[in-house]
């Protein structure tokens, strides 16, 4: 395991978000926050609620295709970014392995310990599988992926959706760069449809995406000694018509000053003030093409999932 990002660099990265993103005039904090021990529970459960349908169209479309995947990408390397505990990798690595190629497999992820006990599960189910983890930010880090073999990158969850336009062109320009011509990216989007539907996965009637999006300010009372009441603070998912996309705020419920005692601010919240927690971007097919070109992909393969829940693509660069 390649460790690219340690305590320190995090404990930094968070003071530097929190001081940017809660004085800035519209107040923000970006989502990786969310993810501590209680948060990834959290996720885990709202993947299972009946209003997300995303983590079951998206691994329907990868039970029903991987062996075509693994066929054209002609990969002996799966490199998954933002791997997590890697769950839907298997469904790939099974159709990689059936292809009698499979020899590596690479995670990145921002967490060691999740990281640690993946790899050596795997390992485990694996025999004969390298499992080359790396701990570092897809943002910063995508460079210090090894580049040995013939690689399919999977970018999965629409964790593309979570960057800005501007994020996700650098992102995908970063990684035009790190990929070599035999290599595929298989990237995972959701699509933009109904209305209601949208708001329905960001905001469930049993109020767990409720509890997710509060506990970032458990995580900040924590670390950084904030002194936030979590329930002065309304659960909102908005639909963003002009910019396509879920945002996810918290509302203050009362005129409130929040102290931070870590970084010796105080932060002054208004009756009715949000503070944007996550954005969740809907794209289309042509809308994923074009960016992807733009960045230095072709797209060899699209398939989108019943009803329009879902997009798959995969790509290559093409020079």
């Amino acid at each position: 395991m390649d460790v690219h990002l340690s305590a320190d660099d995090l404990r930094g990265a968070l003071e530097n978000d929190v001081r940017t993103g809660l004085t800035a005039p519209h107040k923000w904090l970006p989502p990786v926050w969310f993810y501590d021990d209680r948060g990834s529970q959290l996720f885990d459960e709202i993947t299972r609620l009946p209003e997300y349908y995303l983590t079951r169209a998206e691994r329907k479309l990868l039970e029903d295709h991987a062996p075509e995947i693994a066929t054209t990408a002609e990969a002996d390397t799966l490199v998954e970014l933002g791997a997590g505990t890697c769950d839907k990798s298997r469904v790939l690595l099974d159709a990689m392995e059936a292809t009698g190629g499979l020899r590596r497999y690479v995670p990145l992820d921002v967490s060691d310990g999740t990281l640690w006990t993946a790899a050596n599960a795997l390992a485990d189910e694996y025999p004969g599988l390298l499992v080359h983890a790396v701990v570092g930010d897809f943002h910063l880090h995508i460079d210090r992926v090894p580049s040995e073999g013939r690689r399919l990158v999977a970018f999965l969850g629409s964790t593309i959706g979570n960057l800005t336009p501007e994020q996700r062109r650098r992102f995908l320009f970063d990684l035009d760069c790190m990929m070599s011509h035999g290599d595929r990216l298989l990237l995972g989007t959701d699509l933009v449809k109904d209305r209601d539907r949208l708001l329905a996965a960001y905001d469930d009637s049993q109020g767990v995406t409720a509890a997710f999006n509060r506990n970032v300010l458990h995580v900040l009372n924590r670390e950084l000694h904030a002194s936030f009441d979590p329930d002065g603070f309304l659960h909102v998912a908005l639909w963003n018509h002009e910019e396509k996309r879920i945002e996810m705020r918290l509302r203050s419920l009362a005129d409130q000053v929040v102290s931070i005692a870590d970084l010796s601010i105080d932060v002054t919240f208004a009756t009715g003030e949000d503070l944007l927690t996550e954005i969740s971007s809907k794209f289309t097919r042509q809308g994923v093409q074009d960016e992807l070109y733009a960045a230095g992909f072709q797209v060899d393969s699209m398939w989108e999932a019943a009803g329009g829940d879902f997009l798959l693509t995969l790509a290559r660069p093409y020079c």
